[in-house]
């Protein structure tokens, strides 16, 4: 399958700290990939730079980012706009704080749909006018309803409620109504759930890969939930020290990991272990770059480690499925 999204040696500084060391990441159109690794492992930040949306303080030192082919990194205002509305979706981990305050959950909606060209004749001006129904028409915009009701926010009084008036789940899922109101062709899914109780959170994950897969639409599904990637995603990226050290098919990179990292993290896995059993935490603490890796930033923390990983930079090696940044990948194919 061709590439959706293409990150090729990504490297993004905040300030004196490394966030990402050479990223590379590829996915295919209509593909779920979940990219999963411990906190400050630089997902987010390759989250935000798929659709530009770094902090100020962030600078890329260095690598490219490409959505259907285009440089998202360099592309002007009004095309890197145009790229947002038309390709791009955006679910992140607090719905409150991504939805708009002041406006009602219907007239939000509105603006979305205007964008497209999809919306009816009612609601100009997008703004609250205080007649309760979120526009100068009326009624609910039929529009309005459906895409709520994709989300299975059927009650019509959620397109009149502000968003502080809302549940984190029916926030959430207002938000996914308002990214996959455009239909996009690629969805970045930050940690949405993680603010959800257990059952809320199979409830809005199911709505999420239920509308990607009704549009086509392809998922980057940034987490920390390593079995309900497994269960949803195609494959996965293993993200350690801004870098994707595995990546591959979900269920061999889960199951039958080869990078030590990997296999550390899939032990670790809280959602995973068997009741009675220990966990085994992956030892020792993630690195803080100021700058690029020399070697393998896992290797303080590997048992497998020899002199060359801590001086050179391993390179991808295909090994069955997987392609992995390890210089022993083979040797420990045959251990795993």
């Amino acid at each position: 399958m061709s590439a959706l999204l293409e990150v090729d040696g990504l490297e993004v500084d905040y300030g004196t700290a490394r966030a990402l060391d050479g990223a590379d990441l590829r996915v295919a159109a209509g593909e779920a990939v979940g990219v999963v690794g411990e906190s400050g492992s630089g997902k987010s930040t390759l989250g935000a730079a798929i659709g530009r949306l770094l902090p100020r303080q962030a600078v890329v030192t260095a690598g490219t980012v490409r959505v259907a082919g285009e440089p998202v990194l360099d592309l002007p205002p009004a095309a890197l706009r145009r790229l947002r509305g038309q390709r791009l979706g955006f679910v992140f981990q607090d719905p409150i704080a991504s939805l708009d305050p002041t406006m009602r959950v219907g007239n939000q909606l509105k603006l979305v749909l205007r964008a497209q060209g999809r919306e009816g004749r009612e609601g100009r001006d997008g703004h609250d006018s205080g007649g309760g129904r979120g526009g100068r028409g009326g009624g609910i915009n039929a529009d309005v309803a459906f895409h709520l009701g994709r989300v299975k926010l059927d009650d019509p009084r959620v397109a009149t409620a502000y968003p502080h008036q809302l549940s984190g789940g029916m926030a959430q899922r207002v938000a996914i109504a308002l990214a996959m109101a455009a239909s996009p062709e690629l969805l970045v899914a930050d940690e949405p759930t993680a603010s959800l109780d257990s059952q809320v959170r199979e409830e809005v994950l199911n709505v999420v890969f239920s509308l990607a897969r009704e549009e086509g639409t392809s998922i980057v599904w940034l987490s920390h939930d390593l079995p309900a990637v497994a269960r949803r995603c195609d494959r996965v990226a293993v993200m350690y020290a801004g870098r994707v050290v595995e990546s591959g098919p979900a269920t061999e990179v889960l199951g039958n990991p080869v990078h030590p990292y990997t296999a550390a993290l899939a032990r670790s896995a809280p959602a995973a272990a068997t009741p009675g059993v220990r966990l085994e935490p992956v030892p020792g603490r993630p690195p803080v770059l100021t700058g690029p890796s020399a070697g393998c930033a896992f290797a303080p923390r590997c048992p497998f480690a020899e002199d060359r990983c801590t001086t050179e930079r391993p390179e991808p090696v295909r090994v069955g499925t997987q392609d992995v940044l390890c210089h022993r990948a083979a040797e420990l194919e045959v251990i795993a």
